[in-house]
């Protein structure tokens, strides 16, 4: 980023492309820099469950960062949210109570329970020991549990521009 001559960013976002394997990292509404990202194995597109392996889409925030992670860093976010929440009750996914306690960690701005049929956990991470070999192939290899993969070098680049609360928009 320094190279771009950009000193500080405020009001940053980010908006996750996975029609083109895109990850961009916004300041003020201004596109500061690509990243080439990988998602879960399944390439549905409505994710019903915790087991699916599929990467949801919709409008999230960071709810956590976790900077000693088996893949290198975790930036979550609060999927399910409580649009998640309340179309899975209506499609029969996930009951009452399971939406009410989304919804509850939703309007706390906290990640979400992670012991729903939805399960949680989701949300943008490093590679692991394995980041040379996968940031390296020359095609777009889906292999995650429904989170967004990143490069080590670029999750330690983004943990230190994101913070709690910072959006996360997910396209399909």
């Amino acid at each position: 980023m320094s190279r771009k001559g950009v000193k500080s960013l405020g009001n940053v976002s980010i908006l996750i492309d996975r029609k083109n394997y895109r990850l961009e990292l916004y300041s003020e509404n201004e596109l500061i820099k690509n990243y080439k990202v990988v998602f879960g194995q399944n390439n549905g597109s409505i994710k019903t469950s915790a087991h699916d392996l599929i990467t949801p889409t919709g409008k999230y925030f960071v709810c956590g960062i976790d900077t000693v992670h088996r893949y290198h860093k975790f930036i979550h976010i609060n999927y399910p949210n409580a649009h998640d929440a309340t179309e899975a009750l209506r499609r029969g996914y996930i009951d009452e109570t399971d939406c009410a306690r989304i919804i509850e960690a939703s309007e706390k701005k906290i990640c979400p329970p992670c012991d729903t049929p939805l399960g949680s956990d989701i949300g943008i991470h490093g590679i692991g020991k394995y980041d040379y070999i996968f940031r390296n192939l020359p095609f777009a290899f889906n292999w995650t549990n429904g989170s967004a993969a990143v490069s080590n070098r670029d999750i330690d680049e983004l943990c230190n521009v994101v913070k709690i609360g910072t959006p996360v928009t997910i396209i399909h």
